[in-house]
Parts: structure tokens; C-alpha cells; sequence
């Protein structure tokens, strides 16, 4: 089975993208109480709200600063959409006031993930997330969504457990039965502290209930429509949104895409070519340089690169903390570098000491991917991931897919292919996923502007170009260049694009900048 370890390449971009800039030094809780509905003082249910969800739509946020310009708050949501008296869960918020005083709305921000926190985008990273134009026409909000860091969260690990689910290496050899065995025990192992931690939230993350969250956000922070602005797996979360309530859409800016209509299994594979393709991006550049390690070709390089991550599979190397750099890790450190071509040079001194037999900078990147800093994990993204991912894809893959999908990539990634398989950690979930897959039209949506980058590895460029296709109202527009995402990333007419029609409405040419 194609590795949903490995999907995590849909992981969040806003912290891996600010690797550049930064030295190598480099539980949830339920609460019962539904809102009352004689308690709101501010904004009021829509007319069409069924009455069992207006003391959610009604309630009013209590606001607190929580930094220069941020305010933060807690939003009540039903724990299940289908039924709002089961439960509740929080929503942690945070806010940006407009910068020139006077707002034309909240505009939503979502980094992807699924599993990163969009309080930490916002209130740590603001200008990262958007540009100055937009900070300063909108409030831009940032949300966890449930399950995920301050929302009521999802939790399985102890730092110590998850140092070993991560990072420990299989006593077996690769690929045998003893080999697939272990790692389906600690999968299992994995889920079974999910369930066990995470107080009955496991079912109800998914993303159709996180939109249907956006929605009450949208009307809690007194918008008639929503502004959204989705990176990666928002992107999913907003076109989600969309089918679900097209008359509500505002301005959507969906970047990085994800192609509803993919399987799980076809993600895993279209990324892992995605990341073999990057590498040799990287590789190409970095033979013009004198410090680069490879030498002769690009496919000579790659060779190389191969023969490396076959050696540190037989023969890990060990770190001072004690852990041991195998080929997964190894490998986890390429993909965290190659979010971002200004992480490029992290990853060329990574490989460099790695051929010398020393691991520390390639753990230190695979540590920033996995959010792990000092043998603490800053968040619960591995956890959340997990769970959304697991729920959202139907497990209906077939012997022959399967089979049709490891030749894929043997044929077309042979560097990433020894190392992009394994068990699958969703066999054995404790719940059968909900989620369907299938194209989203969004029929009746305002335009809704999808920005791909023809260089991403972990959203493919097709998948971009999908997705605008599919929405009825889906405008293209292209970033040439590597990475991953494309808004506020240095490409002044995407910048300008994506800012125009959240600032101005000025829906962009199809196919701009390309």
C-alpha cells in the first residue's frame, strides 16, 4: 500500500517556507454547554438556520488582545453537524485588524495541512500569509479548525512515543513480512492512542464538518459572504465550502491545489513523482555550484543521491540525542527543504555532511517538518493529519491499483520509490472514513481564483489546473516556478492578481501569468 506517511507532503507551507530565514540553530477537551440563544448581543442566526443550530449562529465571541493588532477568541461549533445537541467543540480564533481602519470584511486563512494551525499563520506570520494591500483592507482571521492545535484537539503521543513512531527504524528488513508487520503494529498502536486520548472527537474530523465550521465563523464575524484564502490542503477545506454553500461565496483564493477528484492512492503517487522531479530541479541547480556534493550529470546526481539513501537504509547514521538517520528520515528531511527553492541551500549542506556521515542538519530539517524542536512537537499536526486524511479518503483501493501504482513510481521516481511505501496507517483506524471523492462544480459561486505553481511537488501544477476546470466559476492563474504555492511568493503579477480580486474584486484573465 502506497504510504499515507508519505501524503503528509500536504502538510502546511507557512513554517517550512520561513525555514529560509531562519538559523538551523534552529488536549482536547469537550465541552457540553450549547450556546444559549438569548445570550447573543451581536450577530443573528440567518433566517434559514434550522432552529437547533441559531444559538450557535447568534453567539458573540468574547475578544481579548492577545498581541499588537491580534485579538483572539473561542467559538462555540457542534461537535456533530447532523446533530447539534450531541456535543460542542471550541474553535480558537484570532484576528488582524484591517490596517487602514476600515474594513470591507474578514477575510478566513487556512495554510493547509491538514492539521496546521491557522492561529499560529496569523498572528505569528501575518505578512508571510498575505501582502500589505490585503492586511490592510481586511480583519484576516485565522482559525485552528477542529482537531487542531487550540480548537479542540485531537491527541495521541507522548513526546517520547512519537520520537519513536517517527523517527525509530524497523528491526526487519524493508519490504519483508516482519518489516510490514512492525510497522503495522505501531500504526495501529498509533490510532489506538488517538482513540483513547482524544475524547470521542475521532469521527467528526473531517473536512466537510470544518467547512460547515467556516460557515458559522463567516456569520459569527458578522459577514453576509466569505473570504477565504486556502493554501495547499485549504484549498480542499474551501472548495468544500463552496459546493456546500455556493450563495455564500465571496472572494476565494484557493493556492496549491488539491484535485478533489484524486484517491488517496493517486495522491501518494502524482506526489511522489511530484518530489522526484523536484529533486532534480534542486539537482540541476545545485551542480552549478561549487559546494554541491554530486557531480557529472543530473541523472548521475540522482544516482548518487540513490546510492546515499541506500546506504543510511542499510548502515543509519547516528546522531548526538542518540536517534538514528535511516533512509525515512533522511528522506523526510528532502521533502521539508523542498517546499520552499530558498530552502535549497539547507538541503545541499544537509546531503553534503550526510556523505560525510554526519546527521545533524538532516535531522534538524526532518525535525522542522515533523514540528518537533528540542525533543518537544510544537503542535499536534502529525496527529491531526492523520486523523482528517483518514476519514476524508475512502479505503477502496484494489490489489491491481495498488500494484499499478508502485510500477507508476518505480518507472518515474526511482530516487523516492524504494522509500514511499509501506502500511497503510488508515487500515486501521478506529472508524470507517466518510469522506467521498469527486469532482466540486460549486454551481452558483461568485469566481473563485486558483493559483498553481507548474514546479510544486506536493500539489502538482494538473491538479490546479483540475480543479479550476471543475468549479463552475474557477479561474486559473499560473506561478512558473518551484515550490510549493504561489501567492506572496516574490511573483509580482500573481501578487497582483490574487490581491486585485481580493481588494477590488477584479477577477483575473484565465491563465494569467503563465
Amino acid at each position: 500500500m502506497i504510504s499515507t506517511l508519505r501524503r503528509r507532503a500536504r502538510r502546511a507551507t507557512a513554517a517550512l517556507a520561513a525555514l529560509a530565514a531562519a538559523s538551523l540553530a534552529l488536549t482536547a477537551c469537550l465541552y457540553a454547554a450549547i450556546p444559549e440563544e438569548d445570550a447573543a448581543v451581536g450577530p443573528q442566526a440567518p433566517a434559514d438556520i434550522p432552529a437547533d443550530l441559531e444559538g450557535f449562529y447568534s453567539q458573540e465571541p468574547q475578544w481579548t488582545s492577545c498581541g499588537d493588532g491580534f485579538e483572539c477568541a473561542i467559538v462555540a461549533s457542534p461537535l456533530d453537524w447532523d446533530d447539534p445537541a450531541f456535543g460542542v467543540i471550541e474553535l480558537s480564533v484570532v484576528r488582524h485588524a484591517a490596517g487602514g481602519g476600515a474594513p470591507i470584511g474578514s477575510l478566513l486563512t487556512n495554510p493547509g495541512g491538514p492539521g496546521a494551525s491557522g492561529v499560529d499563520l496569523v498572528r505569528d506570520s501575518l505578512d508571510f500569509a498575505v501582502g500589505q494591500s490585503v492586511i490592510d483592507t481586511y480583519d484576516v482571521v485565522g482559525f485552528d479548525p477542529r482537531g487542531v492545535g487550540e480548537s479542540t484537539a485531537v491527541a495521541c503521543l507522548d513526546p517520547a512515543e512519537m520520537d519513536a513512531y517517527l523517527y525509530d527504524i524497523p528491526a526487519a528488513p524493508r519490504g519483508s513480512a516482519e518489516w510490514e508487520a512492525e510497522l503495522e503494529e505501531r500504526n495501529r498502536a498509533f490510532a489506538d492512542a488517538c482513540e483513547a486520548n482524544s475524547d470521542g472527537i475521532l469521527p467528526f474530523i473531517t473536512t466537510e464538518n470544518s467547512a460547515r465550521d467556516m460557515d458559522l465563523l463567516r456569520a459569527v464575524l458578522g459577514d453576509d459572504k466569505l473570504n477565504f484564502l486556502g493554501y495547499s490542503y485549504g484549498t480542499f477545506l474551501g472548495a468544500t465550502y463552496a459546493e456546500l454553500y455556493p450563495e455564500n461565496v465571496g472572494r476565494l483564493v484557493l493556492d496549491g491545489a488539491i484535485d478533489p477528484a484524486v484517491s488517496g492512492l493517486d495522491v501518494g503517487t502524482i506526489q511522489g513523482v511530484g518530489f522526484e522531479n523536484a529533486l532534480r530541479a534542486f539537482m540541476a541547480d545545485c551542480l552549478d555550484m561549487a559546494e554541491c556534493p554530486f557531480r557529472g550529470s543530473v541523472d548521475q546526481a540522482m544516482s548518487d543521491l540513490g546510492a546515499l539513501l541506500a546506504s543510511v537504509d542499510r548502515s543509519p547514521l547516528p546522531a548526538a540525542d542518540g536517534r538514528m538517520l535511516g533512509a525515512d528520515s533522511l528522506l523526510t528531511a528532502i521533502i521539508a527543504a523542498l517546499y520552499s527553492e530558498g530552502n535549497w541551500p539547507y538541503l545541499t549542506t544537509a546531503l553534503s555532511d550526510a556523505l560525510q556521515g554526519d546527521p545533524e542538519v538532516a535531522f534538524q530539517l526532518a525535525d522542522f517538518y515533523n514540528g518537533r524542536q528540542a525533543g518537544e512537537y510544537l503542535d499536534n499536526s502529525t496527529e491531526a493529519f492523520r486523523a482528517y486524511n483518514c476519514m476524508d479518503y475512502p479505503n477502496d483501493i484494489t490489489d491491481e491499483e495498488e500494484a499499478a501504482a508502485e510500477a507508476l513510481l518505480a518507472a518515474e521516481a526511482p530516487t523516492v520509490a524504494p522509500y514511499w511505501s509501506g502500511p497503510d496507517p488508515c487500515e486501521v483506524w478506529p472508524y470507517d472514513p466518510t469522506g467521498t471523492r469527486g469532482e466540486i462544480a460549486a454551481e452558483g459561486a461568485a469566481p473563485i481564483v486558483v493559483v498553481g505553481t507548474t514546479g510544486d511537488p506536493a500539489t502538482p501544477y494538473e491538479w490546479s489546473v483540475a480543479l479550476a476546470e471543475q468549479l463552475a466559476s474557477g479561474v486559473l492563474v499560473t506561478n512558473v516556478g518551484e515550490g510549493h504555492t504561489g501567492y506572496n511568493k516574490g511573483n509580482a503579477c500573481v501578487d497582483d492578481a490574487v490581491e486585485a480580486y481580493l481588494v477590488d474584486g477584479v477577477v483575473p484573465a484565465e491563465g494569467l501569468c503563465g
